[in-house]
């Protein structure tokens, strides 16, 4: 007999079915003449109860056996439940456990644990409820994304996780290197690394970005998404950074930023709703157990228009709010997440789209506006955490995206593939960058982001 999800029991499942499920014991409750053991395999949030009469063979030996943490297979009948609470349940007809778990050393207890305590413990617990339910969430999530830009005609780019340029001139990357650590060469004058012997001919690095090699191919195909694991060596031992997390970047011809605007909205909605309809479940534990405002938040990403407002009305709002910042406002100055929250939260109450940052705070590749003193930036600013979505209208100008690197200190030689860009054949274009982990985060109210991706990086943290 074909092994059934325990989900698809739990919603279709009708009485008098022979079943076969799989999966690991979550409780076991003994009897005198029977046993209730509660199973999941990971597809719903609900556990499927399990009837083990006395009567089966080896029901002794099987059952000692059969302690939380335990895989079994359990094949039987589904049965009306008397119980409250519960539709259906399995009376069992055989029954066999794949790999007991001691009852003295398994970690996992039904109790609430902590999450400080359960990072200890990152091989075990995608099996409790609220991980469980995390990474459903994270599935839909990813899901959604394929979904959105694949039935836009967008193609999927698989862009190189080693990469030799700094998109966006943060200094902060991992170096990736063949030499042996205990004998690096070093330049003629002993000073420095001499890069021209190691693997790749010169120093190369994780990428931090895929954006610009998505640029590269938005140029051959018009509409292009990344969706890939990014690095950052960023020392931030902080709620909010990982080392290493995915990113969603897509890169769109003959678009400009209104439209990257327009896609990034319609965007971030589209994703919300896939999970509210796929994972009602799994949200609702997360607005009971996690944040009371889960839901709340759900829809308020779905049914609002996103407020729009520049960088410099943005600045004027917050001046004249008389409210008390740790971080200064000030025109030229970027905005802090305090800044970006007040005008999410308290001021519009809804997701908000702040344009045309100076250019002096922003990347060298975004669009500078005919007052020069801008660029056609915009970043998505939601509820609750701040920034979710940056991104920009490209500089498709070659004199000027010259200038611009030159005035950041970038080395034009290391960028003359995408100065190549500009000589033949360029187009304005657009594009913008979410990342995965703090969408998840936002979207069940899980306080820490190494909580929403199965193993985190992060310093000191590379153990799993």
């Amino acid at each position: 007999m074909t092994t059934q999800r325990i989900a698809d029991i739990l919603r279709t499942g009708q009485p008098d079915e022979s079943v076969k499920v799989q999966g690991w014991v979550r409780t076991k409750r003994e009897l005198k003449d029977f046993t209730f053991v509660e199973v999941n395999d990971g597809s719903s949030m609900a556990n499927l109860q399990v009837v083990l009469n006395a009567d089966l063979p080896n029901y002794a030996e099987i059952i000692k056996q059969m302690n939380t943490g335990a895989s079994v297979e359990i094949d039987g009948v589904l049965v009306a439940s008397p119980a409250k609470g519960q539709r259906i349940e399995v009376k069992a007809s055989a029954m066999q456990v794949y790999g007991d778990a001691d009852a003295e050393t398994y970690p996992l207890q039904k109790k609430r644990h902590s999450f400080e305590f359960l990072r200890t413990i990152g091989h075990l617990r995608s099996r409790t409820n609220t991980f469980g339910a995390v990474f459903r969430v994270r599935n839909a999530c990813a899901r959604a994304i394929h979904q959105f830009f694949q039935e836009r005609g967008f193609l999927w780019i698989h862009t190189p996780i080693i990469s030799a340029s700094d998109c966006e001139g943060a200094g902060e990357m991992f170096t990736v290197t063949g030499f042996n650590l205990n004998n690096i060469p070093l330049t003629e004058d002993k000073k420095q690394v001499d890069y021209s012997k190691d693997f790749f001919g010169k120093q190369a690095y994780l990428t931090v970005s895929g954006q610009l090699e998505a640029e590269v191919m938005a140029m051959a195909f018009s509409n292009v998404y990344t969706f890939g694991p990014t690095f950052r060596a960023e020392n931030s031992n902080t709620s909010r950074h990982l080392a290493e997390f995915w990113m969603i970047e897509p890169e769109m011809a003959f678009c400009d930023l209104t439209g990257d605007m327009n896609l990034a909205e319609e965007f971030l909605k589209y994703i919300f709703k896939h999970v509210m309809e796929t994972c009602p479940e799994d949200m609702e534990f997360f607005n009971q157990r996690i944040d009371n405002s889960v839901l709340a938040t759900a829809d308020n990403i779905i049914n609002n228009e996103f407020e729009r407002v520049t960088y410099t009305d943005a600045i004027a709002l917050l001046e004249k709010s008389n409210k008390q910042f740790e971080y200064p406002v000030k025109w030229g100055l970027d905005l802090q997440s305090e800044h970006e929250r007040y005008l999410a939260e308290e001021l519009f109450k809804k997701p908000t789209i702040v344009t045309d940052y100076p250019v002096e705070i922003k990347a060298f590749y975004m669009r500078l506006n005919d007052d020069e003193k801008t660029v056609a930036a915009m970043d998505i600013l939601a509820p609750k955490i701040g920034e979710i979505i940056g991104g920009s209208q490209r500089e498709e100008r070659l004199d000027i995206l010259e200038r611009r690197i030159n005035a950041q200190g970038l080395n034009p030689a290391d960028y003359w593939w995408y100065l190549d860009l500009r000589r033949f054949g360029t187009v304005p274009h657009a594009g913008f960058g979410l990342g995965f982990e703090r969408l998840v985060q936002f979207m069940t109210g899980m306080a820490n982001i190494r909580d929403v991706i199965p193993f985190p990086r992060a310093p000191q943290t590379v153990e799993f």
